[in-house]
C-alpha cells in the first residue's frame, strides 16, 4: 500500500524538478526581438515600394524626352495610326496604334484560349476529378508552367503556323495568332491554378446545403461554387490578361517586326513589348536619340495600361468578395 502511494509522489517529484526544454525569453530581450523583426518588415515593404517608385520615375524621365522633342504632339502620338519610329527610311510617324493594336490582337487571342480553357480545366479539378486524377494532371500543368517562354516562341513558327495555321488559309510566318496562341498556352496554367485556389476556397457547407435542397452536381458547381469564387476567379482572369500584355519573347519570335494598323490575325503584329526588344538591341540606336527615347514613351503606355488592369482588378475583388464566417 505504502509503495503504491509513495510512486504517484515520486513522479510529481520528477516532474517538478525537470527543467524545461526551451528558455523563456525576458520581456525585455522580447521586445529587443520584436523590434528587430518589425524593423525587418518595414524595409522589405520599403525596398518594394522604392522600387515601384524608381520604376515610375525613370519612365517619366526618360520618356519625356521623346515628348519634349519638337517634331512629336501628343494627340498625334495618341490617335495616329502610323509607327515608323526607328526605320531609316521614309517620313517619321510616331502613332502608337499600330503597337497597341498588336499587342491587343495578340492578347485577345491569348485570352480566348486560356481563361474558357482555364476556367473548365479548374472546375473539372476542384469539383469533379478524383485524387487520382488530381494527381496526375497537377503535376502535368506545373511542367506545362515552366517551360520556358522561348521554347514556346519556336513551338509557335515551328509548329503552330506551318502545321495547324497555314493549311488553313494564307497565314504569314509570323503571324499574330500563332502568337496568340502560345500566349495563350503560357497563361492557361496560370488561369487554372488560380481559379482553382478561389474555387477551393468556398466553404463545404454551400455545397452541403445546395446538395440537401436536391440539386445535382453540375446546378451545385453553376449556382453555387463559381458565383462564390467569383472574385477570385476574375482575379485570375485580370491577372492573366495582365501577364499576355506584357510577354516578350513569344511575340518577338512568332509576331514579326513589323507594326501593323490591322485586324487581321494573318499579318505580322509588332507589339509594344516586342518593340522594345528590337529597339534596344539595335546598334542603330544610342542613348539620346529619338528612337532611344521612344523604348520609353512606349514602355508608360504599357505600363499604364498595366496599372490600370491591376487598378479594375483591385475594384472588382472589394465588388465581389463573399466573406464567409
Amino acid at each position: 500500500m505504502s509503495n503504491d502511494s509513495a510512486a504517484p509522489a515520486e513522479l510529481l517529484t520528477a516532474e517538478t524538478n525537470s527543467k524545461p526544454s526551451f528558455r523563456i525569453r525576458s520581456s525585455s530581450s522580447s521586445k529587443r526581438w520584436q523590434a528587430i523583426v518589425v524593423t525587418g518588415l518595414v524595409l522589405c515593404s520599403l525596398v518594394s515600394l522604392l522600387t515601384t517608385i524608381g520604376i515610375i520615375v525613370m519612365l517619366v524621365v526618360e520618356s519625356w524626352g521623346f515628348f519634349a522633342d519638337s517634331r512629336i504632339e501628343l494627340w498625334k502620338f495618341l490617335t495616329g495610326t502610323k509607327w515608323t519610329v526607328g526605320q531609316t527610311q521614309g517620313s517619321l510617324s510616331y502613332g502608337i496604334w499600330p503597337l497597341l493594336s498588336g499587342t491587343l490582337r495578340i492578347t485577345g487571342i491569348a485570352m480566348m484560349i486560356s481563361l474558357p480553357m482555364g476556367l473548365i480545366s479548374a472546375v473539372y479539378l476542384s469539383e469533379y476529378a478524383s485524387k487520382r486524377i488530381r494527381s496526375f494532371l497537377k503535376p502535368t500543368l506545373e511542367i506545362l508552367a515552366g517551360i520556358p517562354t522561348v521554347v514556346l516562341g519556336f513551338f509557335a513558327v515551328k509548329f503552330i503556323t506551318p502545321y495547324m495555321l497555314e493549311p488553313l488559309g494564307d497565314f504569314k510566318t509570323f503571324n499574330a495568332t500563332s502568337a496568340g496562341m502560345a500566349v495563350g498556352i503560357l497563361c492557361l496554367p496560370l488561369v487554372t491554378s488560380l481559379a482553382e485556389d478561389a474555387l477551393q476556397a468556398v466553404p463545404n457547407r454551400l455545397r452541403e446545403g445546395a446538395y440537401g435542397l436536391g440539386s445535382t452536381r453540375l446546378e451545385v458547381t453553376l449556382k453555387v461554387v463559381v458565383p462564390a469564387a467569383l472574385s477570385g476567379i476574375i482575379s485570375a482572369f485580370l491577372l492573366a490578361l495582365a501577364r499576355a500584355i506584357g510577354e516578350t519573347m513569344v511575340v518577338s519570335l512568332a509576331a514579326g517586326s513589323t507594326p501593323t494598323f490591322t485586324l487581321d490575325p494573318r499579318m505580322p503584329s509588332q507589339t509594344m513589348t516586342g518593340f522594345i526588344v528590337e529597339t534596344f538591341k539595335s546598334e542603330s540606336v544610342v542613348p539620346g536619340t529619338l528612337s532611344y527615347f521612344s523604348i520609353y514613351a512606349v514602355g508608360t503606355v504599357l505600363f499604364l495600361i498595366t496599372f490600370g488592369i491591376t487598378l479594375i482588378g483591385q475594384i472588382i475583388r472589394m465588388r465581389y468578395r463573399e466573406v464567409y464566417d
